[in-house]
């Protein structure tokens, strides 16, 4: 069994052109329960305000707490589930990358910092002044979507844009901004990420993408060293381990199927290879967390 892909048509529940959706967190729990009631991703960009409840996220094995003022951002192809204490109540909205990039020529989603890399935390944590704000801002998109006005699209982007602004200011508060990496770093650093996503079932080495990006390899490394700290390298083996962990837990997988698909040579290296990374054994790793 693989992990579902959900896409934007199954949420409207009929037909419908919308690259966009916008629901109040409960009413969506309770419409699309049937949907999100296991570990699933998604082809679209999502974001959601939590204003109530307490609980547990989990995004691609890393667990975050749930709690008012909280605010997670998530990317196409990133594994999440929820899991609650409390009854959660909030906002919650996605869209196509289309939709956004359509409206705002020349700025790209991957430019506001919570989508900007998979490095960066999926979460902003609000003041009490923030939260009124952006709270105040989702509702009226919340209408804005509901209603049949004229010019409704334009308004709704507009509005998404309007609330990912005032939540990247959040987000970066605290962020001393002349350490911040230069414009012409953050592009590589992105379409790294990209190529990286691409090919490394079969390209596992650092040269392949610097050439890719016609740079050497000594600057590619330099460029991922200054804007997060790692190396080329240790990006290409956790994206690696992060389809790894996925394949163990959401797929009932033989372990050298997996290191087939992964393109190791045989099951022995990928074993040896994911214990170095994560200090257990496939197998182990399995039976932790679906045991857990």
């Amino acid at each position: 069994m693989k992990i579902p892909v959900l896409n934007l048509a199954q949420f409207h529940g009929t037909p419908s052109k919308d690259e966009i959706y916008f629901n109040s967190f409960s009413d969506h729990m309770v419409l699309n329960h049937h949907l999100i009631d296991r570990a699933h991703s998604h082809d679209f960009f999502l974001c959601v305000l939590f204003t109530a409840g307490k609980g547990t996220h989990e995004i691609d094995f890393s667990s975050y707490k749930i709690g008012p003022g909280r605010v997670f951002f998530l990317k196409p192809g990133q594994t999440h589930h929820w899991k609650f204490e409390s009854k959660p109540e909030g906002y919650i909205f996605f869209h196509s990358q289309t939709f956004y990039e359509m409206h705002f020529l020349g700025h790209t989603l991957t430019s506001f910092p919570f989508f900007y890399s998979y490095q960066n935390p999926p979460f902003v944590d609000l003041l009490a002044e923030e939260l009124a704000s952006v709270r105040d801002r989702f509702g009226e998109a919340l209408s804005e979507y509901r209603g049949h006005c004229l010019l409704r699209e334009m308004k709704l982007a507009n509005l998404i844009n309007a609330i990912y602004i005032e939540l990247a200011r959040a987000y970066t508060a605290h962020v001393d901004l002349e350490m911040t990496p230069s414009s012409k770093y953050t592009l590589l650093l992105e379409q790294l990420e990209t190529l990286i996503d691409l090919h490394f079932h079969h390209q596992k080495f650092p040269k392949f993408y610097a050439e890719k990006l016609n740079v050497t390899p000594k600057h590619l490394n330099r460029v991922v060293r200054s804007t997060l700290d790692k190396t080329t390298s240790e990006l290409v083996s956790e994206r690696i381990v992060l389809e790894a962990k996925r394949l163990l837990v959401h797929s009932h997988g033989q372990l050298a199927q997996i290191a087939y698909t992964l393109e190791f040579s045989d099951y022995a290296y990928f074993s040896r290879f994911f214990k170095t990374k994560t200090g257990m054994t496939p197998m182990a790793f399995r039976r932790q967390y679906t045991n857990g």
